[in-house]
């Protein structure tokens, strides 16, 4: 563990220049609310901030409680989520919701155990809200986090594939006592990750921490092993999966099954792809009278 004087200096380091150069993101501001919060947190799960901040604004506009979105099907959930990606996040968000207007009364809950009982909430995301939200301290730890603590404080390149039991107790261990200043701490590590502590081309020159830096000190050895590269999308299930979705997202009903089958041409990847959001439960197959089978978003009304 660092010394404690590293470790308040590393926080009061971070939280002042936090102050000076957090950038101005709508759900950080006091009127978000934790709705807002928790809507946030699920929208940037694996999105850049940039594609997130629009259908943020036209989510929160329609749905600013969690019972007004409860109170809509899930398929409206799907299209007003649009080209987020992930669409299974959009399921989870209104089965949240929903679970929040029936156990809580339509709050938030405050407390940890709560949100990690809520469907689509992880280890990151009720820690995320119940600082950000709630300002409380939780070791807050994404890959961002992870890279920071690991370079500042183990003076190693990044923080590993994934998250272990091991950085929350890290973590933790360098947030203040003082719960609120503890939050503005989280948040500081994770926007000091976002930009200027980055994985690939670190802006060390502009970081607040670069004079107590063990990764510098260590002279900045590079991580074992292959680096990850994106994940390509072109000629992917997922890509052909967002077609098809697009398809049903647009459409003001039922869509029959021969016009899904000009999305794609090839026939087999397409029928996987389709397999995958029935199974998802995303897209479901409308029961009717119809001799061609038909196909609407989740919570789709018949057809007759």
């Amino acid at each position: 563990m660092a010394p404690l004087f590293l470790v308040t200096a590393l926080a009061d380091t971070l939280i002042d220049w936090f102050d000076r150069n957090a950038r101005d993101l709508p759900w950080r501001r006091a009127d978000a609310g934790p709705w807002g919060v928790l809507v946030s947190e699920i929208m940037l799960q694996q999105t850049p901030v940039a594609r997130v901040e629009p259908v943020w604004h036209a989510w929160l506009s329609r749905w600013p409680t969690p019972a007004a979105l409860a109170a809509d099907p899930p398929a409206e959930a799907i299209r007003m989520w649009g080209r987020l990606g992930y669409p299974r996040r959009a399921l989870r968000l209104h089965e949240c919701a929903v679970e929040i207007t029936r156990r809580y009364g339509g709050e938030v809950p405050d407390c940890l155990d709560a949100l990690l009982a809520l469907p689509g909430i992880g280890a990151y995301t009720g820690r995320a809200v119940a600082a950000f939200a709630f300002g409380q301290r939780q070791p807050v730890v994404d890959t961002n986090v992870r890279r920071v603590v690991a370079r500042a404080v183990a003076g190693t390149p990044d923080g590993g594939a994934a998250t272990a039991p091991s950085d929350l107790v890290a973590v933790l261990a360098l947030l203040p006592e003082v719960p609120a200043r503890a939050a503005r701490a989280s948040a500081a590590f994770m926007e000091l990750g976002a930009l200027v502590c980055t994985a690939r081309t670190p802006r060390c020159g502009e970081c607040p921490l670069w004079g107590t830096c063990a990764w510098r000190a260590a002279g900045q050895p590079a991580a074992d092993g292959p680096s990850r590269r994106p994940q390509a999308y072109a000629g992917t299930d997922r890509q052909v999966r967002g077609l098809l979705l697009a398809v049903l997202r647009e459409a003001t009903g039922p869509v029959p099954a021969d016009r899904l089958d000009l999305v794609w041409p090839e026939a087999v990847q397409r029928v996987r792809a389709l397999s995958s959001l029935l199974a998802d439960g995303l897209v479901v197959e409308l029961p009717g009278a119809h001799p061609v089978t038909h196909y609407g978003l989740a919570g789709e009304v018949s057809i007759t």
